[in-house]
């Protein structure tokens, strides 16, 4: 124990001569370094900017056909109301895919249980679901009508622009890796 002991004070004598070896009391390069700087003329300080208060913006027109979609021609328009008058099912319960909207779900697989036949979608919070045909997904009514193994078509059912007037829109959801 005294070995530990006389190791320990040798360092700590060692640490406190290098230590006085630096303190020198010629400090007149940084007093003129001072004096230097004190000769000048002091600067004005900036005022601080005042900032704007932040004014929320509430988008109102989520409802709406994104303005990245093509837009629907007006001569498809009368094609499909002269063929029958559409309608979505207001009172059938939503599906869980129905919250996100269609450009953010990805398809990124098949699967076949016995002799059923699933695609499986995957949401924008990273979620894996499956899905057949007549399954409904995306925020515009849109139903499965045909599966394959590259792709998911849909049938949306999106408003024409009028009062009460609907149309059916169809789309696509591509094969797409994870």
């Amino acid at each position: 124990m005294t070995g530990s002991f006389h190791g320990r004070f040798a360092l700590l004598a060692l640490v406190i001569v290098s230590l006085s070896a630096c303190s020198g009391r010629d400090f007149s390069d940084l007093d003129a370094f001072m004096v230097e700087k004190r000769a000048r003329p002091g600067g004005i300080i900036a005022p601080i900017p005042t900032f704007k208060a932040y004014e929320a913006f509430s988008y109102s027109a989520t409802a709406l056909r994104s303005p990245f979609d093509r837009p629907i021609e007006v001569r498809e328009i009368a094609q499909l109301q002269a063929i029958s008058a559409i309608r979505p099912d207001e009172s059938r319960a939503k599906e869980f895919l129905e919250q996100f909207t269609f450009d953010s779900l990805r398809m990124v697989g098949t699967l076949e249980r016995g002799k059923e036949d699933w695609t499986l979608i995957k949401d924008p919070e990273g979620g894996v679901h499956r899905v057949s045909v007549g399954n409904y997904l995306g925020r515009h009514h849109g139903k499965i009508v045909e599966m394959t193994d590259t792709y998911v078509a849909v049938v949306e059912i999106v408003s024409d622009g009028s009062e009460d007037g609907w149309v059916e829109r169809p789309r696509t959801i591509k094969l797409s890796g994870m």
